[in-house]
């Protein structure tokens, strides 16, 4: 399971409405990096879930080279949506399924991984989320599970956590 906040989005304009920001030049660089990242690490979900607020899209479309045969679902639950609504959410994927891809916003991904993720207090990378899931940070977990109706709290391994300053970038 990978959980991607979007991107760093652009405050330039306060006549715009939230859902419709769009990311700034930080925001486009993480972005590439993060492209970068998912093909040289093999990244390949199966399922692509998305916001549809216009930084996550522009997000998503930025890894659209990587994942050039994967459809993606833009569905409202997931703009500023809970913790539980994302469980929710995964909830509803097929058994099937062996992997998902999930683009969102805070503080409801970060409060997803850190209530699924196995409590290791001495993980470094456990240290880092838990202080802050920055834009463009992405969470990679896995579960031994068959049924993602099966996800709970402490259900999965936190793989890694990587943030865009991890990336060559300053977000």
């Amino acid at each position: 399971m990978y959980l991607l906040r979007h991107a760093k989005s652009s405050w330039d304009d306060p006549g715009i409405d939230d859902f419709d920001r769009p990311l700034n030049k930080r925001g486009r660089k993480a972005s590439a990096l993060l492209a970068k990242y998912f093909e040289d690490q093999g990244v390949r979900p199966e399922t692509i879930l998305c916001s549809p607020a216009k930084r996550a899209r522009q997000t998503l479309s930025s890894l659209s080279p990587v994942m050039v045969d994967r459809e993606a679902t833009f569905d409202r639950r997931l703009y500023e949506a809970s913790r539980q609504t994302l469980q929710a959410l995964l909830a509803e994927l097929p058994a099937r399924c062996g992997s998902v891809l999930l683009v969102g916003h805070n503080p409801g991904l970060q409060r997803l991984a850190l209530y699924l993720v196995k409590p290791v207090p001495a993980l470094p990378a456990l240290r880092l989320l838990n202080d802050k899931l920055p834009t463009g940070g992405l969470v990679t977990l896995s579960a031994e599970i068959n049924d993602w109706s099966r996800l709970q709290m402490g259900a999965c391994t936190l793989e890694s956590f990587i943030r865009p300053n991890d990336l060559g970038t300053d977000e």
